[in-house]
């Protein structure tokens, strides 16, 4: 698709928001990979940050950073159910069903805060340094993993907590309990987990590096280069031994890297302009869905960028579809073939919502 293409569409989405959210602009005559199937309006404004699920009981739980809340959401209804106030900038959240409990982290604060799943009751309060963010749940050990403080690294340069390298991965037990630390120096972004092997894959942003390390004994096995690169979001195919770190440099693109040798295989460019903070990976599909904002359009309209897997050295981007501005956050649920996309409230008066598409 021609770069000027995607900038009209993008534009095009700040004069009719409404009609652009739903159409979709694939890069060839193919049949669409994404289409729209609805939307479901939050009952707060501000910033969005990431999206969790309780699979079992078809709820979403959204991180409204900016109104220091996280919305439940019923996706039988698609309608807000609940709201977890009094946070302090929540980041991230995950439900685990065998303890029904839900743990959100805020950057605030710097706190992990512990509800019970069902009356979400505050039932503890774990404190770390500072910047509590991305969650992830080892299911084989039975852990909830934060990562948290380091040094705040963000469009090429620091922002917070200069000089500080504290950061690291909180591991924690089901009651909240923290046993051990992953070092990672910076702050800790996006973090993947296998779930056939023992390692965990960590993004240090401001040490430009991915952190390895064995989740049976926590400690660290080696940190992998990624000379340039502001490495944010992270997606893995842990079949084809692949990690993709999403770059948000000018142009953005996905670094696609071999998880046996650390090593470089290729880099697939997004859409210019691209600043993600959320990308997934589809293993049914082999598929990346990559959620951006573009920084190089007034307004920043935002895209899913759909990039297809060849082969596990060789990927493509298929398709390119137009949401809405600043929407650079959600979730894919496999088990369901959704992907929700989070758009804060728009300059038209629009509210904020999460956009809901059908993976085809």
């Amino acid at each position: 698709m021609r770069t000027s293409f995607i900038y009209a569409t993008a534009l095009q989405l700040l004069v009719l928001p409404g009609l652009a959210i739903g159409q979709t602009t694939p890069q060839s005559s193919q049949a669409p990979i994404l289409t729209f199937a609805g939307r479901i309006p939050l009952s707060v404004d501000g910033r969005i940050d990431h999206t969790s699920i309780d699979l079992a009981g078809q709820r979403l739980f959204s991180s409204v950073f900016g109104a220091d809340t996280v919305v439940v959401i019923d996706l039988k209804t698609n309608k807000v159910i609940n709201e977890i106030k009094s946070l302090n900038k929540p980041q991230n959240s995950y439900y685990v069903p065998s303890v029904n409990r839900l743990f959100v982290s805020n950057q605030g604060d710097g706190t992990v805060k512990v509800f019970d799943g069902a009356t979400f009751a505050l039932q503890r309060t774990v404190q770390l340094s500072a910047d509590a963010d991305n969650i992830r749940y080892d299911a084989r050990r039975r852990h909830v993993l934060v990562d948290y403080g380091g040094e705040k690294f963000l469009r090429g340069k620091v922002e917070a907590r200069a000089g500080v390298k504290d950061g690291a991965v909180a591991v924690l037990d089901l009651e909240g309990n923290k046993v051990a630390d992953i070092p990672t120096g910076g702050h800790p972004e996006s973090l993947q987990l296998e779930q056939k092997g023992n390692r965990i894959f960590i993004n240090s942003p401001d040490n430009h590096y991915v952190v390895v390390a064995d989740l049976d004994t926590n400690k660290v096995l080696a940190h992998w280069d990624t000379p340039g690169c502001e490495n944010y979001p992270m997606a893995l195919d842990e079949d084809h031994h692949r990690i993709f770190v999403f770059c948000r440099n000018s142009p953005g693109y996905v670094s696609v890297i071999d998880t046996e040798s650390g090593k470089q295989v290729m880099t697939v460019p997004a859409t210019p302009g691209s600043s993600s903070d959320d990308m997934f990976f589809d293993p049914g599909k082999g598929r990346l869905y990559v959620m951006s904002s573009l920084q190089l359009v007034p307004g920043e309209p935002g895209v899913v960028d759909v990039i297809q897997q060849r082969d596990a050295d060789h990927y493509e981007r298929i398709a390119t579809y137009p949401t809405a501005p600043v929407a650079r956050d959600g979730l894919f649920v496999p088990e369901l073939g959704k992907l929700f996309v989070s758009t804060p409230r728009q300059a038209t008066g629009q509210g904020g919502e999460l956009l809901i598409y059908d993976t085809k």
